[in-house]
């Protein structure tokens, strides 16, 4: 009886972790992943596939959130957002960022990045640093991966989504995207659709910006929810573009990103 007890409690644990602390959830994370592997140059392609073997960026992309039952991975947690209180401006925010000292994914990405160019680094650092890379790159495009310090990014507030009872973080990791009914083949495929000038125009954006613009979009859906607030169909159409749009500049930013990683004369 005593062994029954501990396979339930372990499988309860199983699918309660990554629904309450999964960025994008499974399937956006895949859908940026799968958004930047199309923007890839041929030599990150080359250097990639040399880490990761015949792991795709799309599922590297969810490494991070799986190994959080692993006590000894804890560390890692901070590393997934970037908490900025409310009300800043523009100038604020960078000079925040210019500042930061805090682990978070800011900080934490300026490390990575920096640790990936090391060319005497191990194989196994580069697996498990380009896999927090392509991760965290993801997190920061989900709004309330940049949302306030003092509410956990949407965490404390509570909402219901058609009828159940959870919070506007979950809201926007997962039950959005899962609410389309889409593989993240199929979404990707739906959303992958951006003009050339605009492509390069993100391409170009540093991380500093990437932040803020999250940041930004943060700022209105926090200014549009009440706690206890009913979302459902209003919620999704009012919401939708603005998710397709922080996945699709998410993957193009994240391909930038591997791109100047491993490019040639890196």
């Amino acid at each position: 009886m005593l062994n029954i007890l501990k396979r339930i409690l372990f499988i309860g644990l199983f699918f309660y972790l990554p629904f309450q602390s999964n960025a994008w959830g499974v399937l956006g994370h895949r859908i940026v992943g799968q958004i930047a592997e199309s923007y890839l140059t041929p030599n990150a392609k080359k250097e990639i596939t040399k880490i990761l073997g015949t792991e795709t960026v799309a599922m590297a992309a969810n490494w991070a959130d799986f190994i959080k039952s692993d006590t000894t991975m804890a560390y890692l947690s901070p590393w997934h957002y970037a908490d900025i209180k409310g009300g800043l401006s523009h100038a604020d925010v960078l000079s925040y960022l210019k500042n930061d000292t805090a682990t978070d994914a800011y900080t934490k990405l300026n490390f990575l990045i920096k640790e990936l160019k090391n060319k005497n680094l191990s194989l196994d650092k580069k697996r498990m640093y380009l896999r927090l890379v392509i991760h965290i790159v993801g997190d920061i495009h989900q709004p309330l991966h940049v949302g306030h310090p003092e509410d956990e990014g949407g965490n404390k507030i509570r909402v219901t989504w058609f009828g159940t009872t959870t919070n506007l973080h979950s809201v926007w990791d997962s039950r959005l995207i899962d609410f389309q009914q889409l593989s993240y083949t199929e979404y990707t495929s739906a959303v992958n659709h951006t003009t050339k000038a605009q492509q390069l125009a993100w391409q170009k954006q540093p991380l500093k910006e990437w932040i803020y613009q999250t940041y930004q979009v943060a700022q209105n859906v926090y200014a549009d929810i009440k706690p206890d607030d009913k979302l459902s169909y209003v919620y999704n159409y009012k919401y939708i573009d603005i998710l397709n749009r922080q996945l699709l500049i998410g993957g193009i930013h994240l391909a930038a990103l591997l791109n100047e990683i491993f490019s040639a004369k890196g």
